[in-house]
């Protein structure tokens, strides 16, 4: 697939975004857009049944990842997220035990979050079913397909976390 340069003629990008027949960076970004929300939904399809979802296992997965002393802004950076997007998820994990928050000795106004041994274990249980999930989606992709597609959207994330020249 060639990249080209931004069409400037913005009735044919249409026309040919309706006749189906998009430009292929246009196709790619859908298809990427796509394949998120189909894992999305896939996910919280399968978490349902234990009242959990995908947002709460990026949430505990986040907090599992970041390193001790980790602030709420911390994780919410880790997750792409604005700060205030995280404070409804983090009060509502903090209520079921799942997370606590502690004062940060450094700065009164920020909250440090650490899972519990009851997050711990609800993440486990997560980890257990979207990691099946995962293993079907992948199974019988080559592996040197896998490695290139990691360092593509390795390539992608960290341009889209440096916009400056987008």
């Amino acid at each position: 697939m060639a990249i080209g340069t931004p069409a400037t003629d913005s009735a044919a990008r249409l026309a040919a975004y309706k006749a189906g027949d998009p430009p292929p960076e246009m196709l790619l970004t859908i298809k990427l857009v796509l394949a998120a929300r189909l894992w999305r939904a896939r996910v919280d399809e399968r978490l349902r049944p234990i009242a959990y979802s995908s947002s709460r296992m990026e949430t505990l997965g986040a907090i599992a990842a970041s390193p001790a002393g980790s602030t709420q802004s911390d994780v919410a950076r880790r997750l792409r997220i604005e700060g205030p997007s995280l404070t409804r998820m983090v009060q509502l994990l903090e209520k079921e035990q799942l997370i606590s928050r502690q004062a940060d000795p450094g700065d009164a106004r920020s909250k440090l979050l650490e899972l519990t041994p009851a997050g711990e274990a609800a993440l486990d249980e997560i980890f257990g079913l979207s990691d099946g999930m995962r293993l079907a989606l992948l199974d019988g992709i080559d592996p040197a397909m896998l490695a290139t597609v990691e360092a593509f959207f390795d390539e992608i994330i960290r341009r889209l976390d440096h916009p400056e020249g987008l």
